[in-house]
């Protein structure tokens, strides 16, 4: 993603604007910090591959995963958990039925043709088991019957999460430390500390837009961390400016928040108002369902002034925190961060 055209200035919660400068051959930003303390950052957690435990405990479950049932239960092919149903050759060797067509039919042990026999013993087995969820090395205490782990594992809260990184394919994955320390080092993303901001975005040429204008900035208040993204891209025939906040933790606690965007000049201003979202969220669908502040070209041409060959857009905005008061029920917002 190319930001050469790209200044951007912040304040933040009062303090002295600090100027970003381009880097020709970088795609990002690195930041010149003036009276700015860079928020705290745990020592770095990947999630990739999860080290075993101490001892050989893997967790709190009455089969364990390197029981021989449960070895029973892996498909030769795919080495996941077979489930429902479970094909067995003639001679006794199983698989799972998403490998059975894989295979073209044929035993992949023995390469005996598979025909169409259900190894229901098995799947009887399948049946009495409970198992850890697969997560329990990150925190989840779950045990659940085998049939519903995989549901469960799809929603669960201490899954890690995706890189929120936006402007490559990062595979990288961990948990919320492990990836703000990955986005401050290896994404040299500009980290800030506080509940306001003040961003000027400045492009020399604004009518060249072809999804590859876009920032990233990560705020810490409230002891939580918040992605503010920042771009440009084709809406039908025409650019526009996007700007909105996710929130680096799951939908359940960014319910807890809420922030503000502002811009404007001339007398005229734009005002959003919303929740942040989720991580769990990707970029490109937060983006793709306009859940944010988004300025028309035209307007935000208004907003840069002079000969409207250059963008220069200041937007300002707030993040707060809602307080639930006990005697009404109703969400008061706590400004102190």
């Amino acid at each position: 993603m190319d930001l050469d055209n790209i200044e951007c200035v912040s304040i933040v919660d009062g303090g002295d604007e600090s100027e970003i400068h381009n880097h020709p051959h970088h795609h990002h930003h690195h930041l010149h910090q003036n009276n700015l303390h860079p928020p705290p950052f745990s020592s770095p957690k990947p999630l990739n591959a999860a080290s075993p435990p101490p001892n050989g405990i893997l967790g709190p479950t009455a089969i364990t995963p390197a029981t021989s049932v449960h070895e029973l239960l892996e498909c030769p092919v795919c080495t996941n958990s077979m489930y429902p149903p479970i094909h067995q050759c003639h001679n006794g060797h199983t698989l799972c039925s998403t490998c059975k067509t894989r295979v073209h039919n044929r035993c992949p042990t023995c390469r005996q043709e598979l025909g169409d026999i259900r190894c229901l013993a098995l799947e009887k087995v399948a049946e009495s088991l409970e198992l850890p969820c697969k997560y329990y090395s990150l925190g989840c205490p779950g045990i659940f019957p085998y049939y519903s782990k995989l549901k469960h594992e799809a929603l669960c809260n201490f899954r890690p999460y995706n890189c929120p990184y936006a402007g490559s394919e990062c595979s990288v994955v961990g948990d919320i430390p492990f990836l703000v320390s990955h986005l401050r080092d290896d994404h040299k993303v500009d980290m800030h500390t506080g509940s306001t901001f003040n961003h000027r975005y400045v492009k020399s040429n604004p009518r060249e837009v072809e999804n590859a204008t876009w920032m990233l900035t990560v705020f810490h208040c409230f002891g939580q961390y918040f992605c503010l993204h920042f771009e440009a891209f084709q809406l039908g025939m025409a650019p526009v400016y996007m700007a909105f906040l996710r929130f680096m933790g799951d939908e359940t606690e960014a319910r807890n928040y809420s922030y503000s965007l502002e811009v404007g000049a001339n007398g005229r201003k734009l005002i959003w108002e919303g929740t942040p979202r989720s991580v769990r969220d990707s970029h490109r669908k937060v983006r793709d369902s306009h859940d944010g502040l988004i300025i028309q070209r035209n307007m935000a041409l208004f907003f840069s002034g002079g000969d409207r060959k250059e963008l220069k857009l200041r937007v300002t905005g707030r993040i707060w925190k809602e307080q639930q008061n006990p005697e009404t029920g109703v969400c008061i917002p706590n400004l102190c961060s």
